[in-house]
Protein backbone atom coordinates (compact mmCIF):
# COMPACT_ATOMS: atom_id res chain seq x y z
CA UNK A 1 0.00 0.00 0.00
CA UNK A 2 1.17 3.75 -0.55
CA UNK A 3 1.69 5.85 2.10
CA UNK A 4 2.14 9.84 2.01
CA UNK A 5 5.25 11.15 5.12
CA UNK A 6 4.97 14.78 5.51
CA UNK A 7 8.24 15.93 7.73
CA UNK A 8 7.71 19.05 9.09
CA UNK A 9 11.11 21.17 9.49
CA UNK A 10 12.17 22.47 12.62
CA UNK A 11 13.09 26.43 12.43
CA UNK A 12 16.69 27.29 11.99
CA UNK A 13 17.26 23.56 10.18
CA UNK A 14 18.33 24.70 6.95
CA UNK A 15 21.99 23.88 7.57
CA UNK A 16 21.51 20.78 8.85
CA UNK A 17 19.38 20.10 6.20
CA UNK A 18 22.04 20.61 3.94
CA UNK A 19 24.40 19.13 5.76
CA UNK A 20 22.88 15.55 5.17
CA UNK A 21 20.83 15.91 1.89
CA UNK A 22 22.97 13.41 0.18
CA UNK A 23 22.10 10.67 2.53
CA UNK A 24 18.68 11.29 2.90
CA UNK A 25 18.67 11.23 -0.77
CA UNK A 26 20.33 7.83 -1.33
CA UNK A 27 17.89 6.18 1.26
CA UNK A 28 15.23 7.52 -1.55
CA UNK A 29 16.70 6.15 -4.41
CA UNK A 30 16.50 2.74 -2.74
CA UNK A 31 12.98 3.29 -3.11
CA UNK A 32 13.57 4.46 -6.48
CA UNK A 33 15.68 1.63 -7.16
CA UNK A 34 12.93 -0.74 -5.85
CA UNK A 35 10.47 0.42 -7.75
CA UNK A 36 8.57 1.92 -4.74
CA UNK A 37 9.00 5.80 -4.83
CA UNK A 38 5.71 7.66 -6.32
CA UNK A 39 7.15 11.05 -5.39
CA UNK A 40 9.63 12.75 -3.09
CA UNK A 41 10.46 16.66 -2.64
CA UNK A 42 10.71 19.19 -0.63
CA UNK A 43 8.08 21.72 0.08
CA UNK A 44 9.65 25.51 -0.07
CA UNK A 45 9.29 27.80 2.66
CA UNK A 46 8.15 30.49 0.65
CA UNK A 47 6.25 30.02 -3.00
CA UNK A 48 9.36 29.91 -5.23
CA UNK A 49 10.54 27.12 -7.49
CA UNK A 50 13.77 26.78 -5.70
CA UNK A 51 15.71 26.65 -2.23
CA UNK A 52 15.86 30.22 -0.70
CA UNK A 53 17.46 31.40 2.33
CA UNK A 54 14.13 31.12 3.72
CA UNK A 55 14.53 27.09 3.65
CA UNK A 56 11.98 24.97 3.54
CA UNK A 57 8.69 23.72 5.44
CA UNK A 58 8.83 19.69 5.04
CA UNK A 59 9.48 16.89 2.66
CA UNK A 60 6.49 14.88 1.38
CA UNK A 61 7.80 11.35 0.18
CA UNK A 62 5.03 8.50 -0.77
CA UNK A 63 5.64 5.59 -1.25
CA UNK A 64 4.82 1.99 -0.58
CA UNK A 65 4.83 0.18 1.99
CA UNK A 66 4.11 -2.96 3.61
CA UNK A 67 2.24 -1.62 6.53
CA UNK A 68 1.83 1.21 8.26
CA UNK A 69 4.40 0.11 10.31
CA UNK A 70 6.70 -0.16 7.86
CA UNK A 71 6.60 3.14 6.80
CA UNK A 72 7.03 4.56 10.45
CA UNK A 73 9.84 2.80 10.86
CA UNK A 74 11.39 3.84 7.62
CA UNK A 75 10.60 7.30 7.97
CA UNK A 76 11.94 7.11 11.40
CA UNK A 77 15.70 5.77 9.94
CA UNK A 78 15.77 9.12 7.96
CA UNK A 79 18.98 11.37 8.23
CA UNK A 80 16.66 14.28 8.46
CA UNK A 81 15.03 12.67 11.82
CA UNK A 82 18.38 11.77 13.50
CA UNK A 83 19.65 15.37 12.66
CA UNK A 84 16.60 16.96 14.38
CA UNK A 85 15.37 18.63 10.70
CA UNK A 86 12.02 17.49 11.14
CA UNK A 87 10.18 18.76 14.08
CA UNK A 88 7.01 16.28 13.34
CA UNK A 89 6.53 13.50 10.95
CA UNK A 90 3.24 12.34 10.12
CA UNK A 91 2.43 9.54 8.19
CA UNK A 92 -1.17 8.34 6.85
CA UNK A 93 -2.22 5.92 4.11
CA UNK A 94 -2.72 6.94 0.78
CA UNK A 95 -5.30 5.85 -2.22
CA UNK A 96 -3.82 6.90 -6.04
CA UNK A 97 -6.98 8.16 -7.75
CA UNK A 98 -5.21 9.69 -10.37
CA UNK A 99 -3.32 9.53 -12.79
Amino acid sequence: MKYVIIGLDAPGSLPKRKAVREAHLARLQLLQDAGRLSTAGPMPAVDIHEASPAGFAGSTIIADFDSLAAARAWANDDPYVAEGIYREVMIFPYIQVFP
